[in-house]
């Protein structure tokens, strides 16, 4: 039988102003990081910094100036991984509900309500009157699409990895769609949206003109998608029916991944927002506007090599790499302090987190004999020339070169990385590099789903596939993902925790602080986050276009 289960609704407004003080308590996925330390800015943090509310414009501008580069597989919601990107379709696309970039609370949003699955049969009803930005009504059948064409593994959508509960999506009717299980799911409503819903006839009338600029339901309206003026614009939707209509008339992202042209850019007031602020610039920044550093997920991590002919497929090898490294100099040389030390796959303030078995810290004895005993003098390391990673990347090598090992230290830009990963399995033995699955969620499941439930980073390139402790992980997986009740569920993660720390195939080094710097005299509402990209979700401006 299919069943629809209700919940409270919080208006816009009184939903940011209640949801941190609720978030811990509204579920076992809840999470907000906007709940870091609040260390590196001027004044009380981002509640205090706003202009009154008083001042806004209901017809203002936004503006931004944003670190990450337009990816190179365009806006389809189905298929793009990229910050920017990523980002921007917060914005402009819905799911059937969605996780407020800044609390990480799950609301409804082209769904009604926040549905929960504790049957294998799942009725969620949609919004009414909801409009696509090009003035087409949303159906039942725009629904089922967007589910299937990311279900399909003829699309190899990434997105996939993260609702393997869905069996199907049916129209029940015109307003009603019906999801069938494979098993009741506990982070069901989280992960709906992961799939934004896009509109049947404008994918399949030009798919490359849809993932250039995607139509979608969100409250602002893209009308330049950056590819050649490097300033995304938006303007914001009339028709828009939720409850996070935007506050401004219109917004525009310059794209600015020069950390010194994007900090001058706040300096000279050109932008109200910067994100990825350079660590060592953030007292510089405070003379012309407010700093705050979220603490989240973010990561740096190491990726080893664990096919059966590389050096790493020693678990020696690789507990030893992490022994070896000074991680308090590293955090505080190249970061000026901006990052935890990790002591479990997530981060301290998550609320999820368990000390795992194995935390590791600098022991260079214990280093040193574990590289004995395997024999192991030299290897070669790849890693990614992000601003932020290359002022801790030579400090790891120097801390491998003083346990006596000779490091082959190269350096690609990510893409660069990645294409070389994936083309040749043999081409490199560690990898260090940033990532951050949390932009599309905040359950323990699918952080660690996403580098350890696929075959892509467990076969395409940590080559760890098949091994006993892999099989053992997929297996906790899938347990962890049907349980119901949130005490079994925790107890399953605290496992994968357990278990992910002491293989470490892949594992963080340290979770990093992202630093924001905005006007707080011209932004109403404005609250960094810990995620990469930027929010401007119920925000308004004092300043016309």
């Amino acid at each position: 039988m299919a069943i629809t289960i209700s919940a409270d609704r919080l208006g816009r407004r009184s939903f940011l102003r209640g949801s941190a003080a609720l978030a811990g308590a509204a579920g076992i996925v809840a999470g907000i990081g906007a709940c870091a330390p609040k260390d590196a800015g001027k004044g009380t943090g981002s509640d205090s910094g706003g202009a009154p509310a008083g001042d806004a414009d209901p017809d203002g501008h936004l503006s931004a100036a944003i670190s990450y580069e337009l990816g190179t597989n365009g806006y389809d919601p189905m298929s793009t991984s990229a910050a920017l990107t990523v980002a921007v379709n917060w914005h402009t696309l819905e799911g059937l509900t969605e996780l407020h970039p800044v609390t990480r609370e799950v609301y409804a949003a082209l769904g009604t309500e926040i549905p929960s699955a504790e049957s294998t049969s799942v009725d969620v009803t949609l919004r009414d009157g909801a409009v696509f930005h090009d003035g087409s009504p949303v159906t039942t059948d725009d629904v089922v699409f967007s589910f299937e064409r990311v279900l399909d593994p003829a699309n190899a959508s990434l997105y996939s990895q993260f609702i393997p509960f869905i069996e199907s999506v049916t129209a029940k009717d015109d307003t009603t769609v019906t999801f069938a299980l494979t098993a009741p799911t506990g982070v069901f409503a989280e992960r709906l949206s992961t799939v934004k819903i896009v509109p049947r006839a404008a994918v399949e009338a030009d798919p490359k003109e849809f993932d250039a600029s995607p139509v979608g339901t969100g409250p602002w309206r893209m009308t330049d998608n950056g590819a050649t003026s490097k300033v995304v614009e938006f303007e914001r939707f009339d028709d828009y029916t939720g409850t996070m209509p935007a506050q401004g008339k219109t917004m525009g992202w310059e794209i600015i991944p020069d950390a010194a042209t994007r900090t001058n850019a706040m300096q000279s007031k050109t932008a109200q927002v910067i994100d990825s602020v350079p660590y060592l610039s953030i007292d510089q920044l405070k003379g012309s506007g407010t700093v705050e550093s979220v603490g989240g997920f973010g990561l740096l991590f190491a990726m080893f090599n664990n096919a059966e002919n590389n050096p790493f497929n020693d678990l020696r090898n690789r507990q030893a790499f992490l022994y070896a490294i000074d991680m308090d100099t590293v955090i505080e040389t190249g970061l000026s302090g901006q990052a935890e030390p990790v002591s479990c796959f997530v981060q301290k303030d998550h609320p999820n987190y368990k000390e795992a078995s194995t935390v590791y810290s600098l022991d260079a004895e214990k280093a040193k004999a574990l590289f004995a005993e395997t024999g192991l003098t030299s290897f070669r390391m790849l890693v990614t020339d992000h601003d932020w990673v290359q002022q801790c990347t030579p400090i790891i090598q120097e801390s491998l070169s003083a346990v006596g090992i000779d490091v082959a230290f190269e350096q690609k830009q990510s893409a660069d990385a990645y294409n070389t990963v994936d083309s040749d399995p043999d081409s490199f033995d560690v990898m260090v590099a940033p990532g951050d699955p949390s932009v599309f969620g905040n359950d323990p499941d699918l952080l660690m789903r996403w580098w350890y439930g696929g075959d892509v980073w467990t076969e395409g390139r940590m080559h760890w596939k098949g091994q006993e402790a892999c099989t053992e992980t997929e297996e906790l997986l899938g347990q962890g993902l049907e349980a119901v009740d949130p005490a079994e569920q925790e107890k399953i993660w605290g496992q994968l925790f357990d278990l992910i720390s002491d293989e470490v195939p892949l594992y963080p080094l340290f979770h990093r602080k992202s630093p924001t710097a905005w006007d707080a005299e011209t932004l109403v509402n404005f609250q960094p986050i810990s995620l990469t990209g930027l929010s401007f979700i119920d925000v308004a401006s004092t300043q016309a276009e």
